[in-house]
């Protein structure tokens, strides 16, 4: 859904409004809420942000966080799982996780919902990794596929059931296939 403002709202503007549930996004001067999740977008939402943090938390190499708005380079948009180094992560004067995040992931995760623009989504993952982001991953669960993106290479899809879906350095030790990815709408 795009809602065309009276007036162009800045960026700074848009970050003072109430949130929106599902959450909206400031892309080029336009407020875009996203669409609400669905049952496969919220089983591999829900299963795979834990499945990352199960390898990068324990040993503080990064952290996986659902729905997190993220402002950067203009925009401000909320990527389904985006995944920061440790280090990167903003924090608060006693230690705690801080609330805004003005910066891009280092690894961006996007579900492909229903009826959902995937050139829209794509542009997203693209900005992203023009600021920084080391991967980004584009899921469609209807084509059982993941689009691999990376800075400065081709875009890659992995659909074969046996592949083994690439990711950031950072996260070598997270192992997962197409297959398992996908086996988890089957539980």
């Amino acid at each position: 859904m795009v809602q065309t403002p009276t007036k162009t709202l800045t960026l700074e503007e848009f970050l003072q409004l109430p949130e929106t549930e599902p959450a909206s996004e400031y892309i080029d001067g336009l407020i875009i809420q996203k669409p609400m999740p669905q049952g496969e977008h919220s089983v591999i939402q829900t299963e795979l942000a834990p499945a990352i943090n199960l390898v990068v938390k324990p040993k503080q190499i990064a952290r996986a966080f659902t729905e997190l708005r993220c402002t950067f380079g203009g925009r401000s948009t909320v990527p389904d799982i985006a995944v920061f180094l440790w280090d990167r992560i903003p924090r608060k004067k006693n230690g705690g996780v801080a609330n805004v995040f003005a910066m891009a992931p280092d690894w961006t995760i996007e579900i492909l919902s229903p009826n959902q623009s995937q050139t829209k989504v794509t542009k997203n993952i693209l900005h992203c990794l023009k600021h920084g982001t080391q991967m980004g991953w584009l899921i469609d669960s209807d084509e059982q596929s993941v689009f691999v993106y990376r800075p400065d290479q081709p875009t890659t899809v992995s659909d074969e059931p046996e592949t083994q879906l690439p990711v950031p350095d950072f996260a070598k030790n997270f192992n997962l296939t197409v297959e398992e990815l996908f086996n988890w709408l089957m539980e």
